[in-house]
């Protein structure tokens, strides 16, 4: 699609029926010339932007459903199945370069640091992988954590790395500490099933109750929402490029976007005031207080976290 915030300009460019089943995940290489898809039916295909035209194809990829790709260069790229299996493909070769299968559920999201080197993955079994692309191996397995881990990004210029879990729970790592936890947040949320970092402390959080959430990490604090998709699970967030718009998509069909450009120039204290209980979310948006009444009346239970989690503010220090 070619979108646009003018009313009407949003337009459809090409479609590809080129996968027998469901399309699982895609994503854009590096130079946004390509477009790597997988699917329930085992396979990878990778399409040129301009005209949809299918380039190569991996037939059987993995001997399970694919679940996520990650491009990691402009010849390297990875991808995780539903059995835990993650394989690293070198296009140049057009064949694998490292096959792991250290994680015992589901791929559910990938993560690279700046570099190339280190490979993330976050898993169903509630683990997260550490693996070396350069040197073609497994490093270490974190504790398992509770719940599936549904998403990872890298926080803080690398130093940090935050995983979402299906129990509404953000898991901090240190970058040289993957064996353990560093410390955990829990969001008054039913699950955390997606997140995309937008500063290097702030990340946007989409959830099983159809709300965005603005997450603040170390120090850590609900920020407020960002949008919502109105009792609809939302499935995937993106960033656009220069970080002024938010895209999600949710069970409802519709991919909707947010302008999220004031959320770099928010500032966040150690301090944090005591709230009532019941005070709903903090509109970060126009859009994002929804129909009114009708959107806040589900977050009206939406309590004061344990003081490990925090909640609100927005008044202090730099949030990057």
């Amino acid at each position: 699609y070619s979108y646009s915030c003018t009313e009407g300009e949003n337009r459809q460019l090409w479609s590809s029926g080129h996968h027998l089943k469901s399309c699982r995940d895609v994503a854009f290489s590096q130079d946004g010339q390509k477009l790597f898809t997988v699917s329930k039916d085992k396979s990878i295909h990778i399409l040129v932007v301009e005209e949809g035209r299918l380039e190569t194809r991996f037939p059987k990829a993995h001997s399970s459903a694919l679940n996520c790709v990650l491009p990691i260069d402009n010849h390297i790229f990875a991808t995780g199945d539903d059995d835990g299996a993650l394989k690293v493909w070198d296009l140049r070769k057009g064949d694998a370069i490292l096959e792991a299968r250290e994680q015992e559920e589901y791929i559910s999201a990938m993560a690279v640091d700046g570099n190339g080197k280190i490979l993330l993955t976050a898993s169903g079994d509630g683990t997260l992988g550490v693996f070396n692309v350069k040197r073609r191996r497994f490093e270490l397995l974190s504790e398992p954590q509770n719940g599936d881990l549904t998403s990872v990004v890298l926080l803080k210029r690398g130093k940090k790395v935050a995983c979402g879990s299906s129990e509404g729970t953000i898991y901090l790592f240190n970058w040289d500490g993957f064996g353990a936890a560093s410390d955990r947040f829990a969001l008054r949320a039913e699950s955390v099933d997606c997140m995309v970092p937008i500063t290097d402390s702030i990340v946007c959080v989409g959830s099983l109750d159809g709300v965005i959430r603005a997450v603040n990490v170390l120090p850590n604090r609900v920020l407020g929402c960002v949008g919502q998709h109105l009792g609809e699970p939302i499935e995937q967030l993106a960033v656009a490029p220069g970080g002024r718009l938010l895209a999600s998509c949710a069970h409802d069909q519709k991919v909707k976007f947010w302008d999220v450009s004031a959320l770099g120039g928010l500032v966040v204290d150690d301090y944090r005031k005591k709230k009532k209980k019941g005070v709903p979310l903090r509109a970060l948006s126009r859009k994002a207080a929804g129909s009114g009444e009708d959107f806040f009346a589900d977050l009206r239970d939406e309590a004061e976290p344990e003081p490990a989690a925090g909640s609100g503010g927005d008044d202090g220090s730099d949030s990057d």
